[in-house]
């Protein structure tokens, strides 16, 4: 009997998100087992929690009838799980052979490294995968692909291999190196691994995967065989909810002026040509999946990454913003995805996060800052966002994640913008917070800005916006009014490019 590994209860809480509620299911020796499910689904959390990455906040999971409970993905890796992430998880300095014995060198008998031996070692290995690379190349010096296959290799040279998960592995791979990989799975496949395949690439679960495993909102929903279960049925039991009564009860801006931004065949070193308008007072969602190049169009917009042709209009006149200061400076600002690490100065306080922006406004001509302007700004801003904080001077990084996104938006918004561009806004605080955020979205919108909502949260996407633009690799794949916009629909455009009736 192959292996098998069962999940019983597994439940993950997060605060004020419950990313995994209450999933059981199995995977099986000699099949490969797709995850597919929306952004935020759970997927790459129960992968986490089955690494020792994350601990269950409840349940448990078996391989072979044993009951598994990982401190560390070393220790998963120890008992022959492994995970093959987006990111790479090696040192480019090494050679390949040093990567794929990492921590397990074969030594001579006097102790010391056998260099030599790890070389003809991996030379067996890279023979079997059948990849024109040299044992003693380093790593650095290989092609993406090539760098994510030694990942495999090193798994795959463990003699107590049983479970390979890969989450989201043709990200960054061509065509002929997709072959490659799916080469490899099929092999592993036949070897009577356990293989895990977390995408969103319909073609290509259709082609290596024999079963689904389809997940919605941190539930599993069930596990259907490929081929034998339309695409359509299975992006119906993605979503099948009620967007909730959330969005029915917002004010919206009726009043739609002209347009305000002209996007004309954008490009840059991260994404396609791309064009689009925005009119005043409009809120236009851009939906897509990991990696479709929503966020890097937008760094090519407010100049964070060099514009490689394109040309960008704002109120008919052409402008040029070659860094994000000098689209601020036009009247165009982004509110950033991760709030922690592009968003919030988390040492210093709440008003000093505010104000950040408008230091040259906020200061004389001897660059001393007028502390009392920046006081009532922040005192303005406090009251007018509903920020939750004891007072201006409080350290941001002790005010809740929604707070901390209010505080953001802010300090934004002070500088007087034409265009706001939000990308995740909502990510990771609860609903509460959330609604507050959309009530806001739709204030700006009848003051006269127009806004750009970049979200991977179909109900929010729906719920908030008057048109919708959906991207698919690196490049808009369609658009859809709110008044036909489903989330099959946007998941379809996403994810096969175009609407399948």
């Amino acid at each position: 009997m192959g292996n098998v590994l069962e999940f019983q209860h597994i439940s993950k809480y997060f605060p004020g998100v419950k990313a995994l509620d209450d999933v059981s299911f199995q995977a099986h020796a000699g099949e490969v087992l797709a995850f597919l499910g929306e952004n935020g689904a759970g997927k790459s959390t129960l992968l986490k929690v089955l690494n020792g990455d994350y601990q269950p906040t409840g349940g448990k999971y078996l391989l072979n009838g044993v009951e598994k409970h990982f401190q560390s993905p070393h220790q998963a890796i120890e008992e022959g799980i492994s995970i093959i992430y987006q990111e790479r998880q090696i040192l480019l300095e090494l050679s390949v052979a040093e990567n794929i014995y990492l921590g397990r060198m074969p030594v001579n008998k006097f102790g010391f490294i056998d260099t030599r031996r790890a070389n003809e070692m991996a030379a067996g290995i890279i023979e079997d995968f059948g990849l024109p690379i040299s044992p003693s190349t380093k790593v650095k010096d290989l092609s993406i692909a090539y760098q994510q296959m030694v990942e495999i290799m090193k798994a795959y040279s463990r003699e107590d291999l049983k479970v390979i998960c890969f989450d989201e592995p043709t990200a960054s791979l061509s065509d002929s190196e997709i072959e490659s990989l799916f080469k490899i799975i099929g092999k592993l496949k036949s070897e009577g691994k356990i293989i895990i395949y977390v995408s969103h690439r319909m073609d290509e679960i259709q082609r290596i995967t024999d079963k689904v495993a389809i997940f919605k909102d941190g539930r599993y929903v069930d596990t259907v065989e490929t081929g034998v279960v339309s695409e359509k049925e299975m992006i119906r039991m993605m979503v099948g909810r009620d967007l909730g009564d959330i969005y029915k009860n917002l004010d919206r801006n009726k009043e739609i002026g002209d347009v305000l931004l002209e996007v004309k065949d954008v490009s840059s070193d991260h994404v396609k040509k791309n064009s689009f308008t925005l009119r005043k007072g409009e809120v236009i969602g851009f939906s897509g999946l990991v990696g479709a190049g929503r966020t890097e169009l937008m760094r090519a917009i407010i100049g964070a990454d060099p514009m490689k042709t394109g040309e960008i209009y704002l109120e008919g006149k052409k402008i040029h913003n070659h860094s994000p200061h000098e689209a601020m400076e036009h009247g165009i600002v982004l509110v950033p995805e991760d709030r922690k690490l592009q968003g919030i100065l988390s040492n210093l306080s709440v008003s000093d996060n505010i104000n950040i922006s408008m230091l040259d406004q906020n200061s004389n001509k001897l660059g001393f800052v007028n502390k009392d302007k920046e006081s009532a700004i922040a005192k303005e801003s406090i009251e007018n966002f509903k920020i939750k904080t004891p007072s201006k001077d409080k350290k941001i990084i002790e005010l809740s994640g929604g707070n901390q996104q209010k505080c953001i938006v802010a300090r934004w918004i002070s500088t007087n913008p034409k265009v706001l561009i939000l990308d995740e806004p909502t990510k990771g605080i609860d609903v509460g917070a959330k609604s507050e955020f959309y009530q806001m979205i739709c204030e700006f919108a009848k003051q006269g800005l127009g806004v750009i909502l970049v979200s991977s949260e179909l109900p929010e996407v729906i719920g908030l916006s008057d048109r919708i633009i959906v991207m698919k690799s690196l490049e808009i794949a369609g658009e859809v009014s709110r008044a036909e916009a489903t989330e099959s629909k946007l998941l379809s455009l996403g994810m096969i490019g175009e609407v399948q009736e």
